[in-house]
């Protein structure tokens, strides 16, 4: 856990590194190959780290290599930026989860959805209430799929001590902004975030800056960190120009390139991270890897995108 006396909602300001998890040849955990992904992210210039996450195939991790994963990350950052673990699952394993979160010294939770179940609000509300008190952690709760939270929910959730924000993957601006406005309206005054969590954010940005959520992570920052962080400067600097082009020649070709195949939010930012040079192995089932030519047009596109900046 990080040393900074700054709360942690304080810290989380600028561009936010979801790694992925490595493996080795034989599928186990790579915690070195790990440890290496996350130096060099951290050292490009990423805000925070959120470890062991949808990026970093929580789904398919045991407790003792998610446990170890994050230890590794907080080992790797040592306080330099704050380190969020990702939690999931049903609300009983997701306390065991949680438990090992805190152990492996991770300064906050990123609360992912419940697994398979379409919980009703008066569920979901029991779920993330019951991981907020179990912890003295800072929470994130991760809206998306199964787990689509309506305004009230937010704001009963936004009165719990220690969960900081909300995380948005469903990509319903219509709700989102009713969302913020409940917030606002019910709990004047009070620090509450909210983060742009669609795959690819970088897509969206502009539209969610427009209702005042600035903050989002980058899939790209995983492989192409320069890319990525060029937006950023341009997107929060004004540079509509630099943005645009960036939109137009990298990142709009990135989502059609990552919308033809399943499970390619998580296997073709693997492919990227190995075609820059950093061996992470291949996603665990049941995800599968990349098409052959689809890794190839990802490689052509991270070199044409560089010809942008």
């Amino acid at each position: 856990m990080s040393e900074s006396t700054q709360p942690l909602a304080d810290r989380l300001d600028g561009l936010l590194f979801f790694p992925v998890t490595a493996f080795g040849p034989d599928g186990t955990v790579d915690l070195a190959a790990f440890r290496a992904h996350v130096r060099a992210r951290v050292d490009a210039g990423a805000a925070a780290v959120f470890a062991a996450c949808g990026t970093g195939e929580y789904h398919a991790l045991d407790l003792d290599e998610y446990e170890a994963v994050i230890a590794a990350a907080v080992a790797e950052v040592d306080g330099a930026v704050p380190v969020l673990a990702g939690v999931g699952h049903g609300t009983a394993l997701a306390l065991k989860f949680l438990e090992r979160a805190e152990r492996a010294g991770a300064d906050g939770v990123l609360a992912m959805p419940p697994y398979l179940v379409k919980p009703d609000q008066a569920g979901l509300l029991r779920h993330y209430t019951a991981l907020a008190d179990a912890t003295g952690l800072d929470i994130i709760v991760y809206g998306r799929d199964n787990a689509v939270l309506m305004p009230e929910t937010v704001v009963e959730l936004a009165r719990l001590d220690n969960v900081i924000g909300y995380k948005d993957g469903v990509g319903d601006l219509d709700l989102m902004q009713r969302i913020v406005s409940a917030v606002r309206t019910a709990l004047p005054g009070e620090r509450f975030l909210y983060f742009n969590g669609l795959p690819t954010a970088e897509l969206t940005a502009y539209a969610y800056r427009g209702i005042g959520v600035s903050l989002y992570s980058s899939a790209a920052f995983c492989f192409a960190p320069d890319l990525a962080l060029a937006f950023h400067a341009a997107l929060h600097s004004g540079d509509d120009e630099t943005a645009n082009r960036l939109l137009d020649g990298f990142f709009g070709p990135l989502v059609e390139l990552r919308n033809r195949g399943r499970g390619y939010a998580v296997a073709l930012v693997k492919a990227g991270v190995r075609i820059e040079g950093l061996e992470v192995g291949e996603v665990r089932p049941p995800l599968s890897e990349a098409a052959e030519e689809h890794v190839k047009e990802l490689a052509a596109l991270i070199a044409r995108g560089r010809t942008l900046l």
